[in-house]
């Protein structure tokens, strides 16, 4: 039996999520386990709360000042809201690629550093030169920008962009990545390149990726969530979601009903 058949462990997990942004609730009281090594994809239409729900995952959520979470959310069964838990550190473990590119205003080369020089991971340029170049193989785009690292990261084309992202978010080690509509910016064929890679990186890392594509959904992950009003409607493995859902809601919205 290969590993695929076994139990997975849990990576990540929430338990009666709620997310408050002033007076409205934006998350009402979310169970959703994330396992490890595996793509969880969040859908459901715009505003239904899966963004929200990821930014809770590394504490990005804490940078809005009317924003309030309650409940608890784990990672490796540790409180990551838990008041002694370092933000910095947690970030790290738990990296995230935004739905547009944003590479820093800085050399290709000086974007893969930042966050490891930040968190002391290296201690050498030659260190360094390491790191940029297994986070840019990791990301694919190392033959496509080796000759080219001393150059502005925001010189390169939109699907690169994003490349040099996922290598930023990787280069600091982390072990979950959180992906907020990657590829929505990104034509189809950097879309696909992007989706074969979070295929690669899957071996090594948990992603949980938001998309507003059903095709994406089905073809990258192997569990999906759908959200709807802030509830989580239902999860479970991708294929059954697709085939077999249980809720109508789920259902109508990915035959195209409503959202």
């Amino acid at each position: 039996m290969n590993d695929e058949s076994k139990t997975p462990k849990i990576k990540m997990a929430g338990k009666g999520v709620e997310v408050f942004y002033g007076a409205k609730q934006a998350i009402n009281g979310i169970d959703l386990e994330v396992y490890e090594r595996q793509v969880t994809a969040l859908i459901g239409p715009s505003g239904c709360g899966k963004s929200t729900y990821l930014r809770c995952l590394n504490r990005m959520n804490d940078t809005i000042d009317i924003c309030k979470v309650k409940g608890l959310l784990t990672l490796d069964g540790e409180d990551i809201y838990d008041p002694n838990i370092d933000v910095v550190e947690l970030r790290a473990r738990v990296g995230m690629v935004f739905q547009k590119p944003n590479p820093f205003p800085k050399s290709i080369y000086e974007n893969i550093t930042y966050g490891p020089r930040i968190h002391g991971l290296a201690k050498s340029k030659a260190d360094l030169d390491v790191i940029v170049e297994k986070s840019l193989r990791g990301a694919g785009l190392w033959e496509e920008v080796k000759d080219r690292l001393l150059e502005p990261g925001t010189g390169l084309s939109g699907g690169q962009q994003q490349r040099l992202c996922i290598a930023r978010a990787i280069a600091v080690q982390p072990e979950v990545i959180l992906m907020d509509e990657p590829c929505s910016a990104l034509d189809p064929i950097a879309t696909a390149i992007v989706e074969e890679l979070i295929g690669e990186l899957r071996e090594q890392y948990t992603i949980v990726i938001v998309t507003h594509s059903m095709q994406q959904a089905a073809r990258v992950s192997q569990r999906t969530a759908m959200f709807h009003l802030g509830d989580l409607v239902e999860v479970d493995d991708t294929e059954t979601i697709f085939t077999n859902p249980s809720e109508k809601r789920t259902q109508d919205y990915i035959t195209g009903r409503f959202g």
